[in-house]
């Protein structure tokens, strides 16, 4: 097996927000329209080039942003356990009733974020969402799960991650592009919250798998029964 560098450098270039994220602003920014939250605010944890993926957010239809900027070239080592202590602090800042984040990245495909949230802040959470609807103080959610569908409810305050199936987000219009530029971004680092973001996890190296040997083809069952037993497999006797 071949070692592969486990580092992965980002590109110069713009950054665009995650498709599982545009999923949860999305649904933010309906909830307000059928009236239930008042304020949506999009929050991101990154180098500075985080607030175009801010202003995105906002442009949708987010009312404010918070940028937790992180130093330049240490945005790699941000694992999900740093990412869920940083939104465990906002919470409690901004006593929110609903938190929405998408439910994966799509460059380390941790699936983490939301469920070390839940545990921090001791909320229920509802994972890959794929239907929301509000009633009575609760959500019922639709959860996309290996076997199907699941419904479940849960009470208010609560956590909540989006599948690609929650909806279908809207492209930001030019009027509302430029109206976000004038929306507020607060501008925080995890030291001012009180978060070590120090990685717990180290990738050694990266692998390739083994090599898989190419089959062999036999004229008869004779022939394949032979290779089985100097190969010492295990066979079957049928009667």
């Amino acid at each position: 097996s071949s070692g592969i560098n486990a580092e992965w450098p980002l590109r110069p270039g713009k950054h665009s927000m995650n498709p599982f994220d545009e999923n949860a602003v999305e649904e933010a920014v309906r909830m307000k329209q059928k009236k239930i939250v008042k304020e949506i605010i999009a929050v991101s944890c990154g180098p500075t080039q985080s607030q175009e993926t801010i202003r995105t957010a906002l442009a949708m239809g987010a009312d404010r942003g918070i940028h937790v900027e992180v130093p330049k070239g240490t945005e790699a080592d941000l694992q999900p356990l740093a990412v869920a202590k940083i939104f465990a602090k906002l919470i409690e800042k901004e006593q929110p009733d609903v938190v929405i984040l998408g439910k994966q990245a799509i460059d380390d495909d941790a699936n983490q974020t939301t469920q070390l949230l839940a545990g921090l802040v001791d909320w229920p959470q509802g994972t890959m969402a794929s239907a929301l609807e509000h009633s009575d103080g609760q959500l019922k959610i639709t959860r996309e799960i290996d076997g199907g569908l699941e419904d479940i409810k849960v009470k208010l305050p609560a956590i909540i991650s989006a599948d690609l199936r929650l909806n279908e987000p809207r492209y930001a219009t030019l009027p509302n592009i430029m109206k976000a530029k004038k929306k507020k971004i607060e501008k925080l680092s995890p030291g001012d919250l009180g978060v070590d973001i120090a990685p717990r996890l180290t990738v050694k190296k990266v692998v390739d798998p083994p090599v898989r040997q190419a089959g062999d083809k036999v004229p008869d069952v004779a022939t394949l029964l032979d290779k089985l037993k100097k190969k010492k497999v295990p066979t079957a006797t049928l009667r």
